[in-house]
């Protein structure tokens, strides 16, 4: 009788697959940050998670890894990719800030990796075909488990792309898969830089699609550029993965495969903050990381009495207070009616106390200097309706905004006063800007359309030599917010 309950029992369990486990960590946007700031962030943190981990694994990054700080700027990004090749990257692919040192730039950061550089939609003009050290794909062994992954580039360059051309992304991974599955991959991995929701470039995304179009093709999408967080994604049934940015974290990805069928079971994530009080750092890396550091920027020029977000801190307001200090050093050194700044120039926050060389580089690590533009009304309402996406992707010196919101939340009945003024749309408004947004980078594409004789330099001086020089000035604290503001 006991034979038989056991015999019975053992028929009832549920039946246990043998699995393999497939380890990716992921990374994007580190930007240059090499080292910890605040206790957290740093490649020798990295080092030591993954040293904890298993022994086989893939170490993926999603792009703009090439500037950022002031190593990655002098070096015109070959320290990044030294310091990756010396974590021991498996893959890469190519971010819009790959193009920061334009496209000269290009080709000695693609040759000074080790690892490959995966981008199934980018391409050398001159030839039609992939760019030297460029791929569209790789394989790997991973525990005897066959993974293929595919790079897709951001289409968007912060410079003209003039060497180099996209392909759409869908198209270019649909032709990259049908490659792939002629040898029978296991797992087939994405890394894109492009985000699953990317409201701060106010852009729609199609990475999404990837999910809706490729499922059971495609397991996991790792993305960036948008510098979000997400973890345990799933469109149907394909995981999206996004790991923030400067390498404050990093993302584990855990993919479990059948041992019989080769198919996958499961796949999940999880974030690992990199605290190096948890985490420790790994004392080779740290070592390595820290022979780069740039002599001489690590001397206080100015202090800050307080924290200065890049970020809104108040309910219904727009603007923060490091992007208005900003726009007003713009307005103050060129004389302009109006200043405007794009709060994506402005990186990271500048924290309270002691500010460095180091640290304005980090806030805007650009050689931007100052434009001035002459546009009418019409030009300017037009551009502050369009930087909404859905929050404002500006800040504003000399102009109040106001608006309403909708039943959906989306703005409507924007405002713009001028000396307490509504901008009339024939009269003539000199504004000032940085040297990329009016030159029509990025989101400021509407710059193009205005003719270059109504743009001219406002002097050599970049907006981080003004930024200095106002903190020499004297202690700096917040200025007041609300120039956007809903009404």
């Amino acid at each position: 009788m006991k034979k038989t309950f056991l015999l019975l029992a053992a028929c009832l369990l549920p039946a246990v697959l043998p699995a393999e486990t497939v380890t990716v960590y992921h990374t994007s946007d580190v930007h240059g940050f090499f080292y910890p700031r605040e206790g957290r962030g740093g490649f020798g943190a990295l080092a030591a998670v993954i040293k904890d981990g298993p022994e086989d694994y893939l170490l993926l990054d999603s792009g703009d890894f090439s500037n950022g700080t002031v190593e990655t700027r002098n070096s015109k990004g070959l320290k990044a990719v030294q310091l990756m090749n010396k974590m021991g990257y498996h893959a890469a692919t190519v971010g819009n800030h790959e193009f920061d040192f334009k496209d000269k730039g290009v080709a000695p950061i693609l040759g000074a990796a080790e690892f490959p550089i995966l981008a199934a939609n980018f391409y050398d003009k001159s030839t039609g075909k992939y760019p030297a050290h460029v791929a569209p794909y790789k394989f790997f062994e991973v525990d005897d488990v066959k993974v293929a992954v595919i790079g897709l580039a951001n289409r968007v360059p912060t410079n003209p792309a003039k060497s180099y051309s996209y392909g759409k992304p869908l198209k270019a991974l649909e032709k990259a898969l049908k490659e792939v599955e002629k040898q029978h991959p296991d797992v087939v991995l994405v890394i894109v830089h492009d985000s699953l929701k990317d409201e701060k470039h106010g852009t729609q995304s199609y990475v999404g699609d990837i999910g809706r179009k490729f499922a059971g093709r495609v397991h996991v999408v790792m993305g960036g550029h948008a510098h979000q967080i997400f973890q345990n994604e799933y469109i149907n049934g394909v995981l999206f993965v996004e790991s923030g940015c400067y390498l404050d974290n990093v993302s584990k990805i855990t993919i479990e495969t059948d041992d019989e069928t080769g198919k996958v079971v499961s796949a999940k994530s999880e974030l690992i903050p990199l605290i190096v009080e948890k985490t420790g750092e790994d004392e080779d890396m740290k070592a390595y990381a820290d022979s780069l550091r740039e002599p001489g920027v690590d001397v206080s020029v100015g202090e800050a009495t307080e924290t200065l977000s890049k970020f809104p801190v108040k309910e219904g307001v727009q603007d923060a207070p490091l992007n208005v200090w900003i726009a007003d050093l713009l307005k103050a050194y060129s004389g302009a009616q109006i200043a405007i700044h794009n709060n994506g120039g402005t990186r990271v926050d500048m924290k309270q106390g002691p500010v460095t060389r180091r640290d304005l580089i980090e806030i805007h690590p650009f050689d931007n200097t100052v434009t001035l533009v002459e546009v009418d009304g019409k030009f300017l309402k037009k551009f502050v309706k369009t930087g909404f996406a859905p929050r404002s992707l500006f800040t504003y010196s000399g102009l109040e905004v106001s608006y309403k919101l909708n039943k959906k939340g989306k703005v409507k009945d924007v405002e713009l006063l001028v000396d307490g003024k509504p901008v009339e749309n024939r009269k003539k408004y000199l504004i000032a800007t940085n040297s990329y947004i009016a030159g029509g980078g990025s989101e400021g594409f509407l710059f193009k359309k205005i003719p270059a004789e109504n743009k001219k330099l406002a002097g050599a001086t970049t907006i981080r030599d003004l930024m200095e020089e106002g903190l020499k000035k004297g202690p700096l604290s917040a200025p007041e917010t609300g120039r956007i503001h809903q009404r």
